[in-house]
């Protein structure tokens, strides 16, 4: 019952740091990436559908994503949907592909973005410490229904601590790769 607690709370921890890795994929680097516009759906016939499900997306240079719909005719819904999404880029449509180019980031618009990034960094942690404290509270019910001792619940408690602690030191390290990325010109 005891490893159910700690399993169940790390699985948690580690749903909210991916999540986080997930986030911080979106954010530019000065590189272009899939992940920038992967996440987008276009209307498909009717339908809310993901971008790679219509097209293929490529970085041709480190600045460049290229869109290569399947249908010609997603091109103008493509290009109309990137336009709406507001993500900074101007989609140029050649009847072909797309292309979106990434401007060079400035001083400042890379240390908004390191900020904007700590901020997420530490939404994360507290969603690790709420799970920490969703975990000891159901030691704590374990221990008054007698299921566990005074003692093998303070030990649970502390493991779940280490692993708190563990994946707030991840979530550093994410954060620190993150930002040297982001500084790099």
């Amino acid at each position: 019952m005891s490893a159910e607690v700690i399993n169940q709370t790390s699985a948690n921890m580690d749903k909210s740091i991916q999540s986080l890795q997930k986030e911080l994929i979106k954010v530019r680097t000065g590189r272009a990436s899939v992940g920038l516009i992967e996440h987008l759906h276009v209307d498909y016939y009717g339908s809310r559908t993901p971008i790679t499900q219509v097209a293929n997306i490529t970085t041709p240079d480190a600045r460049t994503l290229q869109i290569v719909a399947w249908e010609q005719a997603m091109l103008s819904v493509i290009e109309k949907m990137i336009l709406e999404a507001h993500i900074g880029f101007t989609p140029q449509n050649d009847g072909k592909v797309i292309r979106l180019t990434m401007p060079p980031l400035t001083e400042d618009r890379r240390k908004e973005m390191v900020k904007m990034i700590k901020k997420m960094g530490e939404e994360t942690k507290v969603a690790v410490r709420n799970h920490r404290r969703d975990g000891n509270e159901e030691v704590k019910k374990l221990e008054k229904a007698k299921t566990v001792t005074e003692d093998e619940s303070k030990k649970i408690q502390e493991q779940i601590q280490k692993k708190t602690d563990d994946k707030i030191a991840e979530i550093d390290r994410i954060i620190a790769t993150k930002e040297k990325e982001i500084m790099t010109i």
